[in-house]
């Protein structure tokens, strides 16, 4: 164990324990947890917890953010859960939306290579630099060898995707290397049939996708299409081979096993790749190319404001990763990025925030915090300054995407390129220095520096000020006290101490402790009853917020108007439906009131599949607050709307 072994603990107990560890990985900044159940996480101990600066949920991961020291935290964590690297998050059997399998099936192939392609990328970069300055010529031995170096990755990317795809897949990883190998081989390569021979013939002549067919096979026209250097086609190629495996996996004797399921595997996947997955994946890069680059020429200029104004919002979400195959492709195919470069901007305008801070604030904490963030920031690690300073204090976060969209419309507006893969923060700057040796691209990209950082920096001393948290602060308070106030006088007049929680359900009611599921009978997660429903309709006990809906919609959380909070489970493990018979009404963040109807259920469906429908109503602030009293006998029958907690309020 490392030096983090006592944070490592910490956390791995608080999201629920090893046993609820699925999958592990990481990336710059984030331990991407797939958790069996992410309703047992404790959510605010992690977030209350030193060394981590908050808690995330997206793209079907349960995202616990460290900071740069993660890989350290990583290490340690691992150790305690027994999981090997490449265990695989999809084993999961929570429920998931297309947008957050496409996003977790990114993250999970590229975040292996992403360190080795930034490496790359800078070496690559560092050589055209240093050819620039005229230290050396680009004919000389030493930049072949440094570039072989910096390339090799980019070159022969399918390799190293088919092997972390495999893992992702489920596929043997060697077999996923295969993949990877023959969607490089240079006999079907588009450059290496084209050299010196004519094509037999054209498909899809007269069309943006015309292509050249130089073999076929056993009749079948082959596509000429370079896979080095792409991303989609091998992927595919992998996936196809996973199902192939699997396939015949369940046929083969296992006498011949061994050999006879790779084998056929290959002979199956690769065929089918280079026929048909391959050219469809080239053919779709084609569209999203030609896509983007018609509403670049409608405006580049609002088109990169919009990929700077709205880059940190998908950092926060985990969001961004889908985006990536989308850059790649474009240096890949175009030999260069311009639609996602604007993001570049972002960078610059969040450290400027945080620099504008350490000037304007006098709480030492923060003044700490500001300037370590602030060079994270500038090597193009924002997330540990979003998560850390501003997003709590609101204002500076919206500050710095205005400033990002300022700088990512002139990014836009210039054309604005990166011509290779890799680097962060001004570890980029090289990249972006045009390969025929001008220096145009390189001034814009100081330039467009120099506008994001003056633009973040302004609007912070402008508008950001220390009064407004003390105001914000000061209103709290006054709520406060007038609703102590308000309780005192009720108390007087007899009437309280108490709040009323009310049936959200029609069905018979059970003690808490009786619930057969430990974790709630125990009263670990909160207090209050349990009811067996009669109808598959959920309402709203009180008037309050959504303040948690599981994407599964088993379980809803709710912080009512009088500062109770409740969670809501309907059934049993109902986790393990995947959201099937599940028909949410409402969504996190809304406000509800008393008898809005917030879930259908299918009971039928949910018995059928073996779960319980015992539905238990706690409230998990009972410390807070109070004490909690039911309000009805164990084994009646109740309707919904009828009274069926009380909290006694401690004022």
């Amino acid at each position: 164990m490392g030096k983090y072994q006592t944070l490592a603990k910490e956390i791995v107990k608080n999201v629920g324990g090893k046993d609820n560890v699925i999958g592990l990985i990481h990336c710059i900044t984030r331990l991407r947890f797939t958790l069996k159940d992410e309703s047992i996480a404790r959510d605010q101990v992690l977030k209350d917890m030193e060394g981590v600066v908050t808690v995330m949920k997206s793209g079907g991961q349960y995202q616990v953010v460290i900071g740069n020291h993660v890989p350290e935290v990583f290490e340690d964590v691992m150790q305690l859960l027994d999981l090997k690297e490449e265990t695989n998050a999809s084993e999961s059997k929570k429920s998931e939306k297309i947008l957050d399998r496409a996003i977790d099936m990114v993250s999970g192939i590229f975040q292996p290579i992403l360190s080795i392609m930034a490496a790359c990328g800078m070496l690559k970069g560092l050589n055209t630099l240093l050819v620039t300055l005229e230290l050396y010529s680009a004919d000389c031995g030493g930049y072949f060898i440094i570039n072989a170096a910096g390339d090799a990755l980019f070159t022969f990317l399918p390799l190293f995707l088919g092997y972390t795809a495999a893992k992702k897949f489920q596929l043997k990883p060697m077999l996923g290397l295969a993949v990877g190998a023959a969607m490089c081989y240079p006999g079907i390569q588009a450059g290496t049939l084209s050299a010196g021979a004519e094509p037999l013939y054209y498909l899809l002549d007269n069309t943006m996708f015309r292509s050249p067919v130089y073999i076929d096979f056993f009749g079948i026209p082959i596509i000429s299409v370079d896979y080095t250097g792409t991303v989609i086609p091998v992927i595919l190629a992998v996936w196809f081979a996973s199902k192939c495996e699997k396939l015949f996996s369940k046929f083969i004797p296992d006498l011949v096993k061994f050999f006879f399921v790779p084998m056929l595997t290959l002979l199956v996947a690769i065929p089918v790749s280079v026929i048909f997955l391959g050219p469809a994946a080239t053919f779709g890069s084609t569209l999203i190319s030609e896509f983007t680059l018609a509403i670049r020429n409608i405006s580049p200029m609002i088109a990169g404001g919009i990929v700077g104004l709205t880059w940190q919002i998908l950092v926060i979400f985990g969001m961004h990763w889908g985006f990536i195959p989308v850059y790649i492709n474009n240096v890949q195919t175009l030999g260069y990025d311009n639609v996602m470069m604007p993001f570049f901007a972002c960078t610059f305008a969040t450290s400027a925030v945080v620099l504008a801070i350490f000037f304007k604030t006098k709480d030492k904490k923060l003044k700490e915090m500001a300037i370590p963030n602030f060079i994270s920031g500038i090597f193009g690690v924002t997330e540990p300054a979003i998560y850390g300073i501003l997003l709590p204090l609101k204002k500076p976060f919206m500050i710095s995407c205005i400033a990002g969209g300022i700088g990512g419309a002139f990014y836009g507006f210039c054309n604005f390129r990166k011509f290779i893969l890799g680097g962060m923060g001004i570890f980029e700057l090289p990249n972006m220095m045009n390969p025929d040796g001008s220096m145009g691209n390189i001034l814009v990209a100081f330039a467009g520096i120099a506008i994001s950082m003056v633009a973040g920096f302004v609007l912070t001393m402008i508008f950001y000020k220390e009064k407004d948290i003390a105001e914000e602060t000061d209103k709290a308070t006054e709520k406060e006290i007038e609703k102590a106030t308000e309780q005192i006088e009720k108390q007087e007049n007899g009437t309280v101490g108490e709040i009323k929680i009310y049936s959200p359900l029609k069905g018979k009611t059970i003690k808490l402790e009786d619930v057969e599921d430990e974790a709630f009978s125990s009263g670990m997660l909160g207090k209050g009853m349990a009811i067996l429903p009669e109808d598959g309709v959920l309402y709203a006990p009180m008037d309050g917020t959504i303040s948690v809906f599981f994407p599964t919609g088993h379980a809803i959380g709710m912080t009512g108007d009088n500062g109770v909070e409740l969670l809501m489970h309907v059934g049993m493990d109902t986790v393990q439906l995947e959201g099937k018979g599940f028909q949410p009404f409402v969504a996190e963040g809304d406000k509800v009131k008393k008898g809005q109807k917030l879930l259908e259920f299918d009971r039928k469906l949910i018995k059928e599949a073996g779960y319980s429908l015992v539905t238990p109503i706690l409230v998990t602030n009972v410390e807070e607050i109070g004490r909690v009293v039911p309000a009805i006998e164990d084994a009646k029958q109740i309707q919904i709307g009828e009274e069926l907690i009380t909290v006694e309020m401690e004022i």
